[in-house]
């Protein structure tokens, strides 16, 4: 590792993770789901949440090539046999209201090649099995954060013109502090302002309440409607406790979920999607009646056919999300390959689960109560990026009228 002072800001971001992100405090328990050679960062953090106070820190190791030696030599049959231990051991969790945090640094495509049937099958049990730990941790019941590190196959793919392996990881490292905010003298009050500059834009849509959002651009005529009494969000969040906490490091974006019942017309990605450890480039969504009905893909067809089609309420929508096109990680050029990073370059929207937040009191609903909401109920959540430099948005009020959100891929309001 060459990049300068990277010790320090290593810890600068641990402590960022922390603090700022997770908010730990007195007796919490915290855990941490890691990959084992993030065990620098993963130690850090670990210090820094019982420096805050908390009562336990629990560790989730994971290996992108064990992981995929299980893929390519169990059976469909035990990789979809899911212990009841593991299920017990998430819902106490859930219980103890454990604040968890999800480190990324998986290779994008660690499962290029296994059986799509093994992935999607998988993937599906897993999903089940895991259901209300999804639901609770969607509606915000537990803190919980989402983000990255750099790792050697991750970074060979974002930087693959960089000659040294070193100077990939170095690179791929230099970005994630950029884009945290971590060279910042004072990081937590950098994402203080951050937040208030994202919540001036959630406050304005939240006051007007658009019954649909227009979307158009080279590629798109895609109509989506929005759920009466629905919440635009931003970079903070509250926990069932009340406790701030920031949901994804780095964000840019204000989000709410559409009506998935309401969705008409077509709309192109603008960046690859890795799902279940495969890469899925140009892809095209079909919309009629809120939901889709085709899907095409240069690469990884049959994985988002699988994806859309063979899990529960993955024909609709959850989650629609603006970020200007001019947002620092579309700025620096870079294809991540990771969804935390692309969506933050992008307009996205998202296949599947909707979060509770998404509408007023929805943490109070049953799930059949927030499907009637309009808010989608899925096994799945996975988000796609369409946002460009030609894409406009406009928001249509129940009269007809129309006003400007996005013009040519930037804020209009």
């Amino acid at each position: 590792m060459t990049l300068a002072n990277f010790d320090q800001l290593l810890s600068k971001y641990a402590d960022l993770i922390i603090y700022k992100g997770l908010n730990v405090g007195p007796e919490d328990y915290v855990q941490i789901n890691a990959e084992v050679e993030q065990v620098q960062l993963v130690r850090l953090m670990v210090k820094a949440a019982y420096q805050a106070g908390a009562k336990d820190v629990i560790l989730n190791w994971t290996d992108d090539v064990i992981n995929r030696t299980h893929f390519d030599h169990q059976s469909l049959e035990t990789l979809t046999d899911i212990p009841s231990y593991k299920i017990d051991e998430a819902n106490d969790l859930i219980a103890k209201r454990t604040k968890k945090v999800a480190l990324r640094a998986s290779n994008p495509n660690a499962l290029k090649g296994v059986d799509p049937q093994k992935l999607q099958a998988a993937s599906a049990a897993s999903a089940k099995a895991f259901k209300d730990i999804r639901i609770a941790t969607q509606a915000n019941v537990v803190s919980w954060i989402v983000c990255a590190a750099a790792d050697a196959d991750w970074a060979k793919l974002v930087f693959p013109n960089l000659a040294t392996t070193e100077e990939q990881v170095d690179a791929l490292w230099d970005q994630i502090f950029k884009t945290t905010r971590v060279y910042e003298d004072n990081p937590i009050q950098a994402w203080n302002q951050h937040e208030a500059t994202l919540e001036e834009k959630a406050t304005f849509l939240n006051e007007q309440q658009f019954d649909a959002l227009h979307y158009t651009g080279p590629g798109t005529d895609l109509t989506l409607g929005l759920p009466a009494n629905h919440r635009w969000e931003s970079a903070g969040s509250l926990n069932q406790q009340g406790e701030s906490f920031i949901a994804n490091m780095p964000t840019e974006e204000v989000f709410t979920a559409p009506d998935w019942r309401r969705a008409d017309g077509y709309v192109v990605s603008s960046k690859p999607l890795s799902y279940n450890g495969v890469v899925i480039d140009q892809m095209t969504f079909h919309f009629e009646g809120g939901k889709i009905t085709q899907v095409s893909a240069s690469e990884g067809q049959e994985t988002l056919e699988k994806l859309v089609f063979e899990n529960d309420g993955a024909r609709s929508l959850g989650e629609v999300a603006l970020v200007p096109h001019k947002s620092p990680i579309s700025q620096s050029g870079i294809i991540f390959f990771n969804t935390l990073f692309d969506e933050n370059a992008s307009n996205h929207l998202a296949i599947g689960q909707a979060y509770a937040t998404s509408v007023q009191d929805g943490t109070q609903m049953s799930q059949d109560e927030l499907a009637a909401a309009g808010l989608n109920r899925s096994d799945v959540h996975v988000d796609f990026m369409i946002g460009n430099a030609e894409m406009n948005v406009d928001g249509i009020r129940k009269d007809g009228s129309v006003v400007p959100i996005f013009r040519q891929g930037e804020w209009a309001i």
